[in-house]
């Protein structure tokens, strides 16, 4: 746990995504794959919160733990911020979902709780272990482990100034290995030391003494009568259903709608109902959610009532997903694809996917595997967002466009869509390229930070960009 709360402190770059996140996360692996290696109960190892037959783990903790990293990943290839942050947010979750387990909502929530909890648990437990690592001979050891760090200080430093006054590229090799020392640099690794040994602590403490979430797992709760959930949910599928009649008319309409409604534009037909369209299809998922947790079904009139009431609530909400998409499809080919609408239309994709799976779990009443399959279909989405590029589908979406192209939201995307700028006409081309240029020289990259996207911009821009001084249309 030290070694590689040592290996994070040195290349976590917390500025900007960067492969030092992926060395950082497979050191932490690696240490908690070497901490398995010793007996499972070792002495002085915490009281296990459950006992257990066997100590057999599941594969989904396995395939958790492997989306973990694929996400931490991202940051290697894609140098979009806001892209990375929703990749570290979700990463916190399969940490969790890989540590913890849980299948319930209810588990689930419960074990992104753990983690923290285990981290300052774990604090006794690695002081006692470091306690035993120390022997008799305490004194006279830490006197050659100073010997040793001092000899090897020296000699690195005097034949590393030696190469480095000899060879000028050795020299540059160097200064970006080697550290830049001073007082804001060891208040980051102090913090990002303490913060990583709290994570890898907490994560062998949920390994030696995993929780028993099984009790959270059931689905079940306090029934209500037929009655009186039957009768709401009945009035709201009537409302849903009159919406959809009226947008089955827009969306066989077109761009008809849009152009004889009197008065009504494309930013005021998509902008004024899309985002209330999300709402509703996210709250329509909590009404769902609890229907089926309290309505009855220990009769087969109740399992039929439930399955017609839900399924058709079910159906009428996709069809309010799909009306939302064409929306935002509408808008953005008028006025042009942002992160944000790219953003917001893959969740309204994904609230469709889980709708779906909902009308599969309906045809059994119980389904203990939607919540783990529906986070793991966002897990795969925003993988497949990563992959796709989204900062470069944002340029080359508005470039295709036959409309003026915004050059100032061009060149305050990320350096990932500089591969999709090829089809900007020189003029316009070389204005944005020497924005993302500007902006990446003010930022330079250490190798805690190197990053294939900005790796590859910065060979087309010094490609293609002229040592000239650009000029904006």
């Amino acid at each position: 746990m030290l070694l590689g709360a040592v290996v994070a402190a040195a290349s976590l770059p917390l500025d900007r995504a960067g492969i030092g996140w992926l060395v950082a996360i497979v050191a932490g692996i690696v240490a908690l794959g070497v901490s398995a290696i010793v007996p499972d109960r070792p002495s002085g190892a915490p009281a296990a919160l459950v006992t257990r037959p066997t100590s057999k783990r599941r594969l989904d903790r396995y395939a958790w733990a492997a989306a973990t990293v694929a996400l931490i990943a991202v940051g290697t290839f894609r140098s979009a911020g806001w892209l990375f942050a929703l990749c570290l947010v979700t990463a916190v979750l399969t940490g969790a979902l890989a540590l913890a387990g849980g299948e319930s909502l209810r588990s689930i929530a419960a074990g992104a709780t753990m983690p923290p909890l285990a981290a300052f648990r774990s604090v006794r437990w690695l002081g006692q272990g470091a306690a035993r690592l120390r022997g008799k001979a305490e004194e006279a050891a830490n006197v050659r482990v100073a010997a040793t760090v001092a000899v090897s200080i020296a000699l690195l430093t005097v034949f590393g100034a030696l190469f480095a006054s000899a060879d000028a590229a050795f020299a540059g090799a160097l200064s970006h290995l080697s550290p830049d020392v001073s007082a804001p640099t060891v208040v980051r690794w102090v913090f990002v030391f303490v913060i990583a040994g709290l994570a890898l602590g907490g994560a062998a403490f949920l390994r030696a003494a995993p929780p028993d979430l099984r009790t959270l797992d059931g689905t079940e709760g306090r029934k209500v009568a037929r009655f009186e959930w039957a009768v709401p949910l009945g009035l709201l599928v009537l409302l849903f259903a009159g919406f959809v009649t009226v947008q089955l008319t827009v969306l066989f309409g077109g761009n008809r709608h849009v152009l004889e409604t009197d008065g009504l534009t494309y930013a005021q037909y998509a902008r004024g109902g899309f985002w209330q369209l999300c709402v509703v299809t996210g709250l329509t998922l909590v009404v769902l959610a609890g229907a089926a947790r309290w309505a009855p079904r220990e009769k087969p009139a109740d399992r039929l009532l439930l399955r017609i009431v839900l399924g058709t609530l079910s159906v009428l909400t996709l069809v309010i997903v799909g009306s939302s998409l064409h929306r935002m499809n509408l808008y953005a080919d008028t006025y042009g694809l942002t992160r944000l609408r790219l953003l917001v239309a893959l969740c309204e994709a994904w609230f469709g996917l889980v709708l779906l799976l909902v009308l599969v779990a309906g045809l059994r009443i119980r389904a203990p595997w939607l919540p783990r399959v529906a986070i793991a279909a966002g897990v795969l989405a925003l993988l497949g967002l990563a992959a796709a590029n989204p900062d470069r589908v944002i340029a080359e979406h508005n470039i295709r466009q036959d409309r003026t192209v915004d050059l100032v939201y061009l060149g305050q995307l990320s350096p990932d869509a500089v591969p999709g700028l090829a089809d900007l006409d020189p003029a316009r081309r070389e204005c944005v390229l020497g924005q993302l240029r500007n902006t990446m020289d003010r930022n330079p990259d250490d190798w805690r930070g190197w990053n294939l996207g900005r790796a590859q911009a910065r060979k087309i821009i010094a490609r293609d960009l002229s040592g000239l001084p650009y000029t904006c249309p």
